[in-house]
Order: C-alpha cells, then structure tokens, then sequence
C-alpha cells in the first residue's frame, strides 16, 4: 500500500517542480483560471502536453519559491513574475510558439449558464424569434420589460433585447429567464492575462501583431521622427534627404535671382530664359502619348470593320437581269 505524502513532503515536492520548470523554460504565460473545472483543465494539459507545462497552486507559495529561486541562482528577471501572481491564476511554461499555445488553449473553452450573483464577463443580448414558450409565460418578459407577441401559440421576442451588461451581476429573474430559453452565454477556459518572456513582460495582445502591423508602426513612427527633425532642424537619417532637397532648392532660387550659377542649376536657368525648350521638351512625350493611343484606336477600328461580301459581283447578274 503506497504511503500518501504529508504536506510538508508535497510542498517541497512542489518547490522542486516549479524551480526545474524556471531553469528549463524562458516563456511563461500567466492565465487566470476563473470557473475552469478540473476536467476542462486536464484537456487543456493534454492538449499542450510535449512542448508545454500547466502548472497551477497558491499564490503565496508560488511567490516564495520565486524570490528564493532568483536569490539562489541571481537571475533576478524572475522577479518579475512575482507582481503578476494576483488572484486565481496559473503558469503555463512553454517552449513552443507564443500565439499557437495561446490558440491551442482557446480551443478548450466551454459554454456555462448565468447563474445568479455571477458578474458577466459580456454583454448578454436576447435574440428575436420564437421562444417556445406558451402564452402563460408572457408576465415572466413583462417583468423584464422585454416586448413579446403571441404567434401561434408561444411567445415570440419582437426585437433583440440587451439582458445584461459587462460587468453587471445576474439577477435571479435574468438567469431563469437564459434556463428557460436555453441560452448558455457565458463561456470559460484560461484566460491568458500576461506573457513572460526571457525577462520582460507584455500584454498578449501584442501576439495579434502580424509583420504588417509592425511595419506600418514603424513608418508611422519614422515620418514623425522625421517631421520633428525637419521642424527643429536637427539632422538625421531620415531627414537628412529631405534637407539636401530643401537645400538644393534654396540655392536654386538664389542663382535664379542673381548671376551665381553653378552646374546644376544652368538647366533650369535655360528654361527660365527661353520658354520655348518647354514645349521642344514635351513636344517627343506628348507624341509618343498620342502615337500608343492612336495605335490603339486604330486597331480597334479595324477591328470593327466588316468585310464585303462581294458573291454578287462574282456572279456577272443582277438580281432583275
């Protein structure tokens, strides 16, 4: 018969467990395990089970074995998972591909009821249509000022009614009313809170950020790096093509106004003088234009261009000979 372990041997054991999952792996997802039952957590073990860990427990303890780990071997970046360990939440260790785990882990998310004094974690709207209800029920939607007609026999929702908002704690008349209906609104699993990596901490929203994002942030943040340097005249190397223009274009209008002159300027300087060189310039781009539009014209017209039957010819008669 085995001998079942006291709590102090499970608490070591536990310690151990959790400082070999710091050493090994460098990622972390923090996840709240709110309404998650033991089973629904079991497949999400299996689910992640080869590249990852799930590990769950108190808070208080998680939080020691932390600080004495990171004193022990002085990697004090782990210190930094201390401040995430608020309320009912897990550590799921991890050596696979950030958003695919968090993906994997949204598969196993289930539907539940609103039970009453639950805080809704989303809004709860009641559809339209035909409840299934028989016209006795009638003074249940009046009570929650919901709009209802009788059509043939049941009660049917006239237009879709907000029940409950986020936030909001359900009521004993709500929660009846979802159990009447059907309606499961209300879907649970672990919710990924905060994501640990090699020592620094960011939202998982940052896992939706595709290379697209990444590089519209970047040119965004670029132009204005730019607009700035421009504006106070500092140079860098976005701004620095951008002077040499304004700076060409300066002294331009400097050797226009006066007799300086200089090579890149003696082209302009031309035009300026006889206008004329315009229209010689624009003259060949201008027929090369005309000459691709009227190719294509007329290839259509000749397109359209029927030939003539001439059998009649042929023939040496008329049709009254």
């Amino acid at each position: 018969m085995a001998v079942k372990a006291t709590k102090a041997e499970k608490k070591v054991a536990y310690d151990q467990k959790l400082c070999n999952l710091l050493d090994e792996f460098s990622q972390v997802l923090i996840a709240s395990a709110d309404n998650v039952g033991s089973t629904q957590l079991q497949g999400i073990r299996k689910g992640l089970r080869g590249d990852s860990v799930v590990l769950m427990g108190k808070n208080t303890m998680m939080k020691r074995t932390i600080k004495l780990h990171a004193e022990r071997t002085g990697n004090s970046v782990l210190l930094n998972l201390v401040t995430l360990l608020i309320g009912n939440v897990g550590l799921i260790f991890t050596k696979g591909d950030l958003k695919e785990v968090r993906e994997e882990i949204a598969k196993y998310k289930v539907g539940a009821p609103a039970r009453v004094g639950l805080v809704a974690p989303i809004d709860v709207v009641v559809p339209p249509g035909n409840t299934g209800l028989d016209p006795s029920q009638t003074s249940f939607f009046q009570v929650l000022n919901i709009p209802t007609k009788i059509n043939k026999g049941t009660v049917e929702i006239i237009t879709p009614v907000e029940l409950i908002r986020k936030g909001e704690k359900v009521g004993s008349s709500e929660a009846a009313l979802l159990a009447k209906l059907g309606i499961r609104p209300f879907s649970y699993g672990l919710n990924i809170e905060s994501v640990y990596d090699n020592g620094s901490i960011f939202s998982p929203d940052v896992l939706d950020l595709t290379e697209e994002d990444l590089l519209a942030k970047f040119a965004s943040g670029l132009s204005m790096v730019t607009a700035l340097a421009l504006g106070i005249s500092y140079p860098t190397l976005a701004a620095a093509p951008h002077m040499f223009i304004n700076g060409y274009k300066n002294v331009l209008a400097i050797a226009v106004a006066t007799d300086y002159d200089f090579p890149q300027a003696e082209k302009v300087k031309e035009y300026l003088k006889d206008p004329s060189k315009f229209a010689v310039a624009a003259a060949p781009a201008a027929a090369a234009d005309a000459g691709a539009s009227g190719g294509g014209a007329a290839k259509e017209e000749e397109k359209k261009v029927e030939p003539v039957d001439e059998s009649d010819d042929d023939l040496g008669f008329s049709l009254f000979d």
